[in-house]
């Protein structure tokens, strides 16, 4: 579909309307890996404040390179996690971009020799750019921009951040802390447009304040991923209710006598007419359902 789009829009579209275009994908590229690339500063103060050396700071922006599980990682062992039960918070976290790559591998096509270059810029802001584009080209020009701006930014400010942090004192005092569950929102809250997506995000709030005070830091964040399977089943659930409602519904519009006969309520309903209560007897001896010989009969019986 996107290929048929590029091909009509190539050989219809202006060289002019092209670039500008291309100007605008560019523009927005640049101001989003600008603007979270910034963050990265706030990485390296609470990774400096937790304790992580300056090349493990680094490392992790460098080969790591996904801001919500760095932040996730450096937040549990702060707070007393072992590092494996941190690891295993920040893997669960940076899974999703495994399913990013699957999506946009099929709008990219992008040649073999560059895919694992391009696999390490997967991440939520450059997917975020890249589906909000209509065509191959503006995608792939969105993905480029996006990540390599990001990539070079984050690590710059993740080294000044960790540099930094020395001369700011008690990092705690600052509340960087924060800056990485506050970034996580701002890209999470454009994503909750449906009221799967809302319920989902409400269910692994509750989930991980709920259990943050009886179990280990790091093991809340597991569990709460829980919540989107659990609110997946209950919507499968629900979609088999309203189907089987609506299987039924046509089946009554379709064929009245089979749904009556399918229904208990409505053959028990004839039973609780007065009038059928009485019986043929009743109706005989007053005289209305008799037929008319009948009635002349019981009249000569009666004189």
């Amino acid at each position: 579909m996107l290929e048929q789009k590029n091909v009509s829009q190539s050989a219809d579209d202006p060289p002019s309307r092209t670039r500008h275009d291309d100007r605008a994908v560019v523009r927005d590229a640049l101001g989003v890996g600008v603007a979270v690339g910034l963050s990265g500063f706030a990485f390296g103060v609470t990774a400096a404040g937790a304790g992580i050396s300056l090349p493990q700071t680094c490392a992790l922006s460098l080969f790591v390179f996904t801001g919500a599980s760095q932040f996730a990682l450096v937040g549990a062992l702060a707070a007393g996690a072992s590092p494996l039960t941190a690891a295993a918070g920040a893997f669960f976290l940076g899974v999703r971009n495994a399913f990013y790559g699957l999506r946009l591998a099929t709008l990219l096509r992008l040649p073999g020799a560059i895919r694992p270059l391009a696999a390490h810029m997967v991440i939520d802001e450059t997917a975020a750019v890249t589906l909000a584009q209509r065509t191959r080209r503006g995608a792939r020009i969105g993905f480029t921009v996006t990540g390599a701006t990001l990539f070079v930014l984050w690590n710059l400010t993740t080294l000044l951040g960790a540099l930094g942090a020395g001369a700011l004192g008690d990092t705690r005092t600052w509340g960087l802390d924060a800056a990485g569950p506050a970034v996580f929102l701002a890209l999470l809250a454009p994503m909750l447009r449906t009221a799967a997506a809302r319920a989902t995000a409400a269910l692994a709030v509750a989930l991980g304040l709920g259990l943050l005070p009886v179990l280990p830091g790091g093991v809340p964040v597991l569990l709460a991923a829980l919540a989107a399977p659990a609110v997946l089943l209950m919507r499968g659930r629900r979609d088999q209710e309203r189907n089987r409602e609506r299987e039924a519904a046509s089946a009554e519009e379709q064929d009245p006598g089979a749904a009556t006969e399918q229904d208990p309520e409505r053959l028990a309903a004839p039973e609780q007419d007065p009038e059928g209560a009485a019986g043929p007897e009743a109706r005989t001896r007053t005289g209305t359902g008799a037929p008319a010989g009948d009635c002349g009969r019981t009249g000569e019986e009666g004189r």
